[in-house]
């Protein structure tokens, strides 16, 4: 220990605590820092955090149950604060919570001694009805996506593209592996030109514009946001995109057909009851013949359920969150008529992505702050780094999934090997025609 010694019995609690925590990690693995001036300097050359403990209750409210949305509260309210690699703290955190009963009665036992914070007012999603209605499903998307565009800019690539990113061969910047995840998408569903094109779940309009102005499809794109619909619908306009974007959702789709259909980063919202509807209203709005990409978030942890309500995702950045196994998703794509062509899961390309997110959003904290508040910041912070902890381990995948609704031959209008999917890099469709 260096620095200044505890001069509070809170401080020899607090640090009684984190021995019993962490055991042999604890100032091996990382430091600790005390709000009254402690500092214990890790001696393990792996040390890659410092934790800072900022007020006497913090761990009492961190070990609060559930773990994961009581760390969540401390973290997001300041008592508790990670210099350095975040994703690494948690991924500590997660390895010790699982813990047996007698040593968990011994941690809750210590931290009962620490004294009591009312923690102030936050951000918690607390919505009303059933879930998965319309309506409450507009309130979800609401609290997730309709905070200022200046925040997302903070750590987004130009584009506004907010889901996993595609690092090919020789892509380093996020730019470049935006575009490539895009170009990916339109080379399995084998996008052609004056093809029409459904985007389920369209964001601030990335993919429509790409599929108009670079691969010369006519694109439709809907979102129940309204600040991203009104971005979206800016840009179309901006790029003279042969695209129209639509304030809806995909349960008020009417009797329209599209060739191709994708939907990229929105499967997480649908939710298991309406999971059916869903892949229905996909199914639908193509063509016989007609190929739809699902590009969704999968649960991989074979022994938990997502409880939404009680974790730190559904009360603090996407309410009503529902992720599925892979399996039960396809199970229900079959169902409803579609025939699975090609499965891919991307998930170390997330854990890429996460990283490039939360680097870029912490270099540009000042300004996230300033347009978002601290709250926020935090909140998605510990989230972004929380998801790449869950890619990295394998708890959570990135699936791709490419579906077909076959015509009345059974025939589906595909290449019978994927050899296209992976030729020379994508022109715009202007060169590619003269």
């Amino acid at each position: 220990m260096n620095g200044l010694e505890p001069r509070d019995r809170y401080a020899e609690l607090a640090l009684d605590l984190l021995r019993l925590l962490f055991g042999d990690a604890f100032a091996r693995d990382f430091g600790v820092k005390l709000w009254n001036g402690t500092i214990v300097t890790a001696c393990g050359p792996l040390a890659r955090f410092t934790l800072h403990i900022k007020h006497p209750a913090a761990l009492r409210e961190m070990l609060r149950r559930p773990v994961d949305l009581g760390g969540g509260r401390a973290f997001v309210a300041g008592l508790i604060d990670v210099e350095g690699d975040l994703e690494l703290a948690i991924d500590a955190l997660l390895q010790v919570t699982a813990v047996d009963t007698l040593r968990a009665f011994r941690i809750m036992s210590l931290a009962r001694r620490l004294p009591r914070s009312p923690i102030a007012l936050l951000r918690e999603a607390r919505l009303h009805g059933r879930a998965h209605t319309l309506e409450r499903d507009r309130a979800a998307i609401g609290f997730h996506y309709d905070l200022p565009i200046e925040f997302y800019q903070t750590f987004l690539d130009d584009s506004l593209t907010y889901s996993c990113a595609y690092f090919d061969e020789g892509i380093e910047t996020l730019d470049a592996a935006q575009r490539a995840k895009i170009d990916h998408i339109f080379r399995k569903i084998r996008l052609e030109r004056n093809e029409r094109i459904l985007d389920i779940g369209c964001g601030w309009g990335g993919l429509v514009v790409r599929a108009s102005s670079v691969f010369g499809a006519r694109a439709t794109g809907i979102t129940l946001s309204e600040p991203q619909f009104q971005e979206a619908r800016r840009r179309v306009a901006a790029e003279g995109a042969r695209a129209d974007v639509r304030l809806c959702d995909y349960r008020e789709l009417k009797d329209e057909t599209f060739d191709k259909a994708v939907s990229v980063g929105m499967f997480e919202h649908v939710g298991r009851r309406n999971l059916k509807t869903y892949f229905k209203a996909a199914f639908a709005a193509l063509r016989p013949g007609g190929l739809f990409l699902n590009h969704g978030i999968a649960n991989q942890n074979v022994s938990t359920r997502d409880n939404a309500e009680r974790s730190f995702i559904g009360r603090f950045i996407f309410p009503d969150g529902d992720l599925l196994r892979i399996s039960e998703a396809l199970r229900i794509a079959e169902s409803v008529g579609f025939e699975i062509r090609d499965v891919e899961n991307l998930r170390q390309h997330y854990v890429r992505t996460l990283a490039m997110w939360v680097a870029s959003l912490e270099r540009n904290r000042e300004r996230a702050i300033s347009v978002a508040g601290e709250q926020t910041y935090r909140a998605w912070r510990l989230y972004m780094a929380g998801s790449a902890q869950g890619f990295r381990s394998g708890r959570l995948g990135l699936y791709q999934v490419l579906l077909g609704r076959p015509d009345n031959t059974g025939s589906l209008d595909i290449p019978a090997t994927r050899r296209d999917i992976y030729r020379a890099p994508i022109e715009s469709f202007e060169r590619r025609t003269v």
